[in-house]
């Protein structure tokens, strides 16, 4: 049998339509070719790869499979993002994901990049069978405290469900609603759901900081997100608070008396 080439093996390795025979994976693998055995090394990786995240995402839907154990269908996962930041909004989003279409690499969206949120996401939306979204500005954040502020951007997104979620797994909080809930501590990294709303809430938030950035172009809030960063403080010495400001936290605070006091 004539020899395959490196490209046909590099091809052959590629196509993800169905699993290669076994007879096929062990010629590759005794393929004494340099390029070959470059090619195995990077196929087993990506396989080891996919095995970790397939136990990972078996391991972080162990709520989701405990809530369809009781007979709970439609469940939603809870998460919001921008608690900490001197401006912009909260946001929170509520995810209810597909249990037959896994979405593999799910986490907290703290530890992803930015171009992994992003896939995730046009995989979330696409794929999960129901996203609502809630947002609270900076001004009614000054108005109801953050942690009030962050519990009704919560509400508001199950509420924006466009199907009632009938049990909900909330990063960290209890909400004030009528159905049956569970508060997982650092459940963005527990629960693929919660980590799913957590990675669409942080790309929106992002995307809304960004535009932010270029409506006010002093503060750099395309790289700050709105955090007190040593650039963003500085800024707000030199240029002042915006109206996306939180004057209710401590930094924009102190600088809004000390300015009243000059």
């Amino acid at each position: 049998m004539k020899q395959k080439t490196i490209q046909e093996i590099r091809e052959l390795l590629q196509k993800n339509s169905r699993p290669l025979a076994q007879s096929v994976l062990d010629s590759i693998k005794m393929d004494t070719r340099k390029g070959v055995q470059k090619l195995w090394a990077q196929w087993n990786k990506q396989r080891q790869q996919e095995h970790q995240l397939q136990d990972q995402y078996i391991k972080m839907f162990k709520y989701e499979r405990e809530c369809y154990s009781d007979g709970f269908i439609k469940v939603a996962g809870v998460d919001e993002v921008g608690r900490g930041p001197l401006a912009g909004p909260v946001v929170a989003c509520a995810v209810i994901l597909d249990r037959n279409k896994p979405i593999l690499g799910l986490n907290d969206s703290k530890v992803l990049s930015s171009t992994k949120r992003q896939l995730l996401y046009d995989r979330i939306v696409d794929e999960a069978i129901a996203v609502g979204v809630g947002t609270i500005s900076s001004n009614e954040i000054d108005q109801i405290n953050i942690y009030e502020a962050s519990k009704h951007a919560m509400v508001l997104a199950v509420n924006n469900l466009p199907l009632q979620p009938d049990y909900l797994l909330i990063d960290a909080m209890t909400l004030p609603i009528h159905v049956e809930q569970k508060k997982l501590i650092k459940g963005d990294a527990v629960s693929n759901s919660i980590a799913a709303a957590s990675i669409v809430a942080k790309v929106i938030r992002d995307k809304m900081m960004i535009e932010l950035g270029e409506k006010y172009p002093q503060y750099s809030f395309a790289t700050n997100a709105g955090y007190g960063t040593r650039e963003h403080l500085n800024a707000i010495r030199i240029h002042g608070v915006t109206p996306v400001h939180r004057r209710s936290f401590a930094p924009v605070s102190e600088h809004i008396r000390q300015s009243e006091t000059v």
